[in-house]
Formats: structure tokens, C-alpha cells, sequence
């Protein structure tokens, strides 16, 4: 008997499509999963267990199953547009429901793709914490004490605990890769560009970016095909470079794989464990028979381009919401702090991210990857951003996002990638970050990775 608490998302629609199981079989069964689950956990925002049940009927009912994601249940993180839904953005500002889904989630809907439910998230995703005043704290399901970071931790939490194999989140500034470093998930951010954000036509103006959290390397990549590509208004697009699958089943061939633990935010120090974890990850690869070094990146000062952007994009979603005084106190704070970031300051910093990311890329003309930690901190406490103003807040974010955010501004490929669990049972993680453009080498690395040292699929 298939155990669906551990079936991935492309297993799960190899089961439904060869009639092993249905696709209402396997909503009923994530639905039970959540409904036992997300009382102590608090992943999921809104539950939608009746649609699904009669999404997965008509999956069943379809003579053509080859949908890469026939019958698999996702959740959706709730600043995505999902039909007959309020798109919430984490907090209680707007009410009216949205009219159709955003195009990500029409996607995974023709890829055959089941929406049982949206996630928590921290009010517009401004802090690495899910943890909000209209939301409530969500927890990590290694340990309910710990958070699971943010801001996409409640779409990391459906999938690490095993309610759903799979999930959409977004990373504006380390969104994906924080919580799947924290709950032990597979999370690339992909190239900017590389998925649309349509009915928006950016995310966070060139910071951020929407995509999976999966629990394998075949999974993201399941996912990444079915969603990735763009329509008229997209802000920005990514050279195509072939299939994210069959990427994640071939060998990547010999790399230059250079590694380093310094951290781009000045002040910050990397957690011992973290260390030393890249370095066994580097052993690791020097094993399977790449070319691995130590390097210095020379990292760019990000921050002419990531707080506009970030201060912008706070601001930008505020203005869109139906009943700005419902607003959190914090988002409120951030929103005034914002007030000098106006259109031609968002213009500027729009042209930094492409100073910024010329001076990053420097180091791949040495190297193929970077391996770095993913995050500086082990999963603090929750309660982390409790009493915390904005200022405070975005001073407790630093040793989340220390070696994440760069990416966001520089508008590249990077990857969480699990390597074991720490002495204190929370999972451990590095970062692989690629040359513009080149999610295939990073995700045919890290499925190398996952071959050579597995990690558990579900928490505990």
C-alpha cells in the first residue's frame, strides 16, 4: 500500500494516471492529512475541501491523464491570485474574492495539478518569519517550537509534514530558499524572469519570483516545466534552456564548483554547523568527481538596489488592497518608512540590480556554481518578530537573508538543497547558485546531490 504521506508529486501522478489510485482518493487523503495536521502547525490559511474534492472527480473523469500533475493536490501560498479566493497577502486588507486564477495556478491546473487549499504567510512577505498579527504563528514540523521561516513557511510546512507533495511560493528576497532550508525541502528560485507573474506584471518590481517547494529535486522540476514560460506584460523573461525534467535526470557532467561561507551582509556570522556543512557538502563533490575550490566572490553591497526595491514593493502592494486600514501595525511602519521611495527611486534601483548583478557574476568566470550556506542562523525560536516594529523586524531578518537576497538583486538561479539534520534534530542546508540563465546545471547537481546523501522526504 502506497504510503501518500511520502509520494512525491510526480509519483503521485504516475499512480493516478496508471489507475493505481484516483485523484479523489488522493485529495481525500491530503484533506484528512491537513485537517489532522494544521491545528498545531498552522500551514494552511484557507482549506477548500469541497472544490478540490470536485476538481479531483473531474480529473477522474477525464479519458486523457498525461498531465505531469494529473491528480497531485498542491496548496497555493496566498499571495497568489486562486479563483473564487481572496487573495489575502497574509493579512485581512482586502475581502472581495479573486475572479480568476493568476496564470501560475491556471498552469498547474492544466498540468492536471488539484488546489486543496492557500498557506500562511507573513503579511506581503516582508519578513523570513511566518508568523503574523492576522495569521498567527506558523510552526516547523521538525520541532513546533522553531519557525519555518518565510515569508512562503506555511507552503513549507503543507509540504515537509507530508499534508501535499508539493507547493507555490514566492522569493522576493530568499522566500523559497529560507524555509525550505528550514524545514529540509528542495527550493530553487529560479532565474528572474523565468515564470510569469502575471496578473502582475512583476513581483516586488526585479527582486522576486514565484516557484515550488518540493521535497525532491524531480519534484521542482515537475513543477518548474509545467509553470515556467511567460505572456505579454511580464516585466522581465529567461533565456529557455530546456527541459527542467530531463535536467534533473541526467548527470551534470564535471563542474568547477568554488565554495565559501562569507556572508554578504556585513555583521553576520555564520552558525558553525552551517560552515560546516558546505564543507562536507564540498567534500561531497569532490568525491563525485567535480573541481572544487574555495573562492572569495567579491560580493557587491546590494543594498542601493534591494531596500527601494523592497520598501517599493511593500508599498506597491499596499496601494492595491481594498481597505488599507486593515493593514498590520508592521506593514503599516514599513509602508511610512517607504515614503521616499518614489518612481524614479525605484528606477534607479532597478539599474543598480543590473550593476549588481554584472559585479556578482564575476565569480562564474572562474566557476560553474557556488556552493555557499543557505542561511547564517539555525531556525530561531518562534516569536521571533513579536513586539518587533518594522525597523526591529527587518534587523532580525539579517541572518535569514544573508546569503539569499544578493541572488534576488542579481536575478539568478539558487537552490536550497537539504544535506542531513543538525545535532539540535532541525534540517541543515547549503545554497547552489548558478550563471544567469542555468537552473538545468543546478538542478542536475543538486539530483546528484540527493543521490549520493538522501534526505528524509517528510519531517521527523
Amino acid at each position: 500500500m502506497t504510503d501518500l504521506r511520502l509520494a512525491g508529486a510526480a509519483e503521485t501522478a504516475r499512480l493516478v494516471a496508471d489507475g493505481t489510485l484516483t485523484a479523489r482518493q488522493v485529495t481525500d487523503a491530503a484533506i484528512d492529512r491537513i485537517e489532522a495536521l494544521n491545528p498545531g502547525l498552522n500551514a494552511i490559511s484557507v482549506l477548500l475541501a469541497d472544490r478540490a474534492r470536485a476538481e479531483a472527480d473531474a480529473r477522474d473523469a477525464q479519458s486523457d491523464r498525461s498531465g505531469p500533475l494529473h491528480g497531485v493536490p498542491v496548496v497555493i501560498k496566498e499571495e497568489v491570485a486562486v479563483e473564487g479566493c481572496v487573495t489575502t497577502f497574509g493579512g485581512e486588507a482586502n475581502s472581495t474574492p479573486a475572479a480568476e486564477d493568476a496564470e501560475i495556478v491556471a498552469r498547474l491546473r492544466r498540468a492536471g495539478a488539484v488546489v486543496v487549499a492557500t498557506t500562511t504567510m507573513p503579511e506581503f512577505g516582508a519578513f523570513p518569519y511566518t508568523e503574523s498579527a492576522s495569521r498567527g504563528i506558523t510552526h516547523n514540523p521538525w520541532d513546533p517550537r522553531r519557525t519555518p521561516g518565510g515569508s512562503s513557511g506555511g507552503t513549507a510546512v503543507a509540504v515537509s509534514s507530508g499534508m501535499v507533495p508539493v507547493g507555490i511560493g514566492g522569493d522576493g528576497g530568499g522566500s523559497i530558499r529560507i524555509p525550505s532550508a528550514c524545514c529540509g525541502l528542495f527550493g530553487l528560485k529560479p532565474q528572474r524572469g523565468r515564470v510569469t507573474t502575471s496578473p502582475h506584471p512583476h513581483l516586488w518590481f526585479a527582486l522576486g519570483t514565484a516557484g515550488p517547494l518540493a521535497r525532491t529535486v524531480l519534484d521542482s522540476a515537475t513543477v518548474y516545466d509545467a509553470i515556467r514560460g511567460n505572456v505579454r506584460g511580464d516585466l522581465y523573461t529567461a533565456e529557455d534552456r530546456g527541459s527542467f525534467v530531463e535536467a534533473a535526470r541526467r548527470e551534470p557532467g564535471r563542474l568547477t564548483v568554488g565554495w565559501s561561507t562569507k556572508p554578504v551582509s556585513p555583521g553576520v556570522r555564520p552558525d558553525p554547523r552551517h560552515v560546516r556543512a558546505v564543507a562536507d557538502t564540498a567534500r561531497l563533490l569532490a568525491d563525485l568527481g567535480h573541481d572544487v575550490r574555495e573562492v572569495d566572490p567579491h560580493y557587491p553591497d546590494p543594498t542601493a538596489a534591494f531596500v527601494p526595491q523592497f520598501f517599493g514593493g511593500i508599498r506597491d502592494e499596499a496601494d492595491r488592497m481594498e481597505h488599507f486600514d486593515r493593514l498590520e501595525r508592521r506593514t503599516r511602519q514599513a509602508y511610512r518608512l517607504g515614503s521616499w521611495v518614489r518612481p524614479r527611486v525605484v528606477d534607479f534601483a532597478m539599474r543598480q540590480s543590473e550593476v549588481v548583478s554584472r559585479k556578482a557574476n564575476r565569480v562564474f568566470d572562474a566557476v560553474d556554481v557556488l556552493l555557499t550556506p543557505a542561511i547564517a542562523h539555525r531556525p530561531p525560536r518562534v516569536g521571533i518578530l513579536d513586539n518587533a516594529g518594522a525597523v526591529e523586524s527587518m534587523l532580525r531578518a539579517m541572518p535569514a537573508i544573508a546569503y539569499a537576497a544578493l541572488w534576488n538583486v542579481a536575478g539568478n538561479p539558487a537552490a536550497s538543497v537539504p544535506c542531513g539534520t543538525a545535532d539540535d534534530g532541525l534540517p541543515l542546508a547549503v545554497q547552489l547558485v548558478g550563471r544567469p540563465h542555468e537552473e538545468t546545471t543546478l538542478l542536475s547537481l543538486s539530483a546528484q546531490l540527493e543521490g549520493a546523501r538522501p534526505w528524509p522526504l517528510v519531517a521527523g
